[in-house]
C-alpha cells in the first residue's frame, strides 16, 4: 500500500468519529432518543472521545455528554460514575475557548440535579478551574464558568460556602461590570444564589462591593437582567436589618419603584420582593418606604397585575402595617384596603387569598377606625366564607380566621357586624357579641340612667 492509501485509511477513521459525534450530539436534542443512547452504552463512547486528539471531536463529545447530563439525574449520575468529571475538569485547564466553553456546560448540566451532583463537582476539583475560566479573556468560557458556579451554589449553604472559598465572589463582581448583558445576566443570578442562604454567604457578597454595582443597573433597559439584579438585592436584604439598610444605602430608592411599572411580570415581582424584604425588618424601614411612595406604587402594582405576581406586594402591605398604627392607616390612605379586598374576592389560589387575608388583619387589628377601614370594604363576609368553606386550604381558614379575631376585636361599625349575628359559627359569634356588647352597653347605662334607673319596656 502507498503512503496515501495508509493515510486515507486515518482520514476515514477520523471523519467516522467526527460524525458518529456529531450524529450523538443532535440526536441528545431529542428526548425520545434519550433512552435509547443510554441503553447503548453511549457514555463510555463519549468518555474515550473526550481523550480524542481533534480538538472539535473532544468539544462535540463534551457537547453531547452535556446534552445528556441535562436530561434528567439519572444520565448525570452516569457522568459520575464512568468517571468522566476529573477528564473535564483537567482538559478544561488546558484546551481551547470552545472545549472549555463545553465542559463547563457538562459540570453546569450535572450540577442542576441535586446538592449530591453537585458536591460530585466539587470532590473532583472542578470550582478552582471554574473560578480560573472567570478570568478567560473570552467572554463565552466566563458566562459558561458562571452558570456551572450558580448551579452550584443554589443548592445549600455548604455548597455557597465552597464556591465562595475558591474566590469566586470577586470575580462574579467583576463580570457585573463587563458589557456583555448575557455575562451581567448571569453573574448577577450566581451572586443571588449564593446570598440567599445565609447572613454570612450574603455578607460577602455585600464585601465584595456587589450592592454598588447591582444597585446602578437597576434601571438597565434589559428586562432579565433587571429581574435577576432585583433578585440578587431582595436575596440580600431579607437576611438582617444590617443588611437592608446596606441596600438603602445603595440609593435603590425611588429608582426601585420605576420597576413596579414594567412591562416585565417578573420585574415587577422581583421589585416588590425587595420592597417587601427591606420593609419587613423595622418601623423604621417601613417609613423609609412610606416616605418614598413605595406604598402607592406597590398597591398601583396590585392593581396592574395578576396572580403570583400579586403576592410579594400583599405581603409587603401586611409588613408595613404590622410595625404600627401609623404605618398602617398609611396603607389605609394610599386605598391599600380595597385592593387587598379585590384580592381576596378575585384571586383563584388559597395562597394569595390567604396572604390578603393576614394583610387585612394586620390592617384591622390596630384602632377601631382601622377596623371600619377594612370592614366597610365588605371584606368581614368574604373572610368568613373563606373560613368556613371545606374547599379552603388549612393555611387559608387559618389566616382568615385569624383575620376575622383581629378585625373583630376592634371593629365597633355595628352595620359591618350584623350579618355575623346570623351566619357566623359560636367560636366567631363571641367576638361579635362582645364588640356589640362594648357599643351598646355604655349607650344602655346612659338611657337607664336618664330614666331613673329603670329600663323602659317600650
Amino acid at each position: 500500500m502507498s503512503q496515501r492509501q495508509v493515510l486515507q485509511v486515518f482520514e476515514q477513521y477520523q471523519k467516522a468519529r467526527t460524525q458518529f459525534v456529531q450524529m450523538v450530539a443532535e440526536l441528545a436534542t431529542r428526548p425520545q432518543n434519550i433512552e435509547t443512547l443510554q441503553n447503548a452504552g453511549v457514555m463510555s463512547l463519549l468518555r474515550t472521545l473526550l481523550l480524542d486528539v481533534v480538538p472539535t471531536i473532544q468539544q462535540t463529545a463534551a457537547l453531547a455528554l452535556g446534552r445528556l447530563a441535562n436530561y434528567n439525574d439519572d444520565l448525570a449520575e452516569a457522568v459520575v460514575k464512568c468517571d468522566i468529571l476529573p477528564q473535564l475538569v483537567y482538559s478544561l485547564a488546558e484546551q481551547n475557548r470552545f472545549y472549555k466553553k463545553a465542559a463547563a456546560f457538562v459540570l453546569r448540566a450535572v450540577g442542576k440535579h441535586s446538592p449530591q451532583l453537585a458536591q460530585a463537582i466539587v470532590d473532583c476539583g472542578a470550582l478552582d478551574t471554574l473560578v480560573i475560566c472567570l478570568e478567560d479573556f473570552d467572554p463565552g468560557v466566563k458566562e459558561a464558568a458562571a452558570w456551572a458556579l450558580r448551579y452550584i451554589a443554589r443548592h445549600n449553604a455548604e455548597l455557597s460556602q465552597a464556591v465562595v472559598d475558591a474566590g469566586a465572589v470577586p470575580l462574579l463582581v467583576l463580570c457585573i461590570q463587563e458589557p456583555e448583558i448575557a455575562l451581567k445576566r448571569i453573574a448577577a443570578s450566581a451572586l443571588s444564589d449564593i446570598a440567599k442562604h445565609s447572613p454570612e454567604l450574603a455578607q460577602t457578597v455585600v464585601d465584595a462591593g456587589a450592592v454598588a454595582h447591582l444597585a446602578q443597573m437597576i434601571l438597565n433597559p434589559d428586562a432579565k437582567l433587571k429581574h435577576q439584579i432585583l433578585s440578587a438585592l431582595s436575596q440580600v436584604s431579607k437576611h438582617s436589618v444590617d443588611l437592608a439598610e446596606m441596600v438603602v444605602e445603595a440609593e435603590i430608592f425611588p429608582v426601585v419603584l420605576t420597576c413596579l411599572k414594567d412591562k416585565d411580570e417578573y420585574v415587577k415581582k422581583n421589585a416588590s420582593t425587595l420592597i417587601r424584604e427591606i420593609a419587613k425588618h423595622t418601623p423604621e424601614l417601613s417609613q423609609l418606604v412610606v416616605n418614598a411612595g413605595g406604598v402607592a406604587a406597590v398597591i398601583d402594582c396590585i392593581g396592574s397585575c395578576k396572580g403570583n405576581t400579586r403576592l410579594p406586594g400583599i405581603m409587603m402591605l401586611g409588613y408595613v402595617a404590622a410595625h404600627s398604627e401609623n404605618l398602617a392607616m398609611a396603607v389605609i390612605i394610599s386605598k391599600g384596603v380595597p385592593q387587598l379586598s379585590v384580592c381576596l374576592s378575585e384571586e383563584p389560589e388559597d395562597h394569595i387569598k390567604a396572604a390578603a387575608a393576614w394583610a387585612l388583619g394586620q390592617i384591622g387589628r390596630h384602632t377601631p377606625e382601622h377596623a371600619r377601614a377594612v370592614a366597610v370594604t365588605n371584606a368581614l363576609p368574604v373572610l368568613l366564607s373563606l373560613y368556613m368553606s371545606t374547599e379552603s386550604s388549612e393555611d387559608l381558614q387559618v389566616k382568615s380566621k385569624k383575620a376575622i379575631k383581629n378585625i373583630l376585636q376592634k371593629c365597633t361599625y355595628l352595620p359591618a357586624l350584623e350579618p355575623f349575628l346570623y351566619d357566623a359559627p359560636p367560636n366567631i359569634l363571641k367576638h361579635v357579641v362582645g364588640q356589640f356588647s362594648k357599643v351598646l352597653l355604655p349607650w344602655i347605662f346612659r338611657y337607664t340612667s336618664a330614666e331613673g334607673g329603670q329600663l323602659s319596656t317600650t
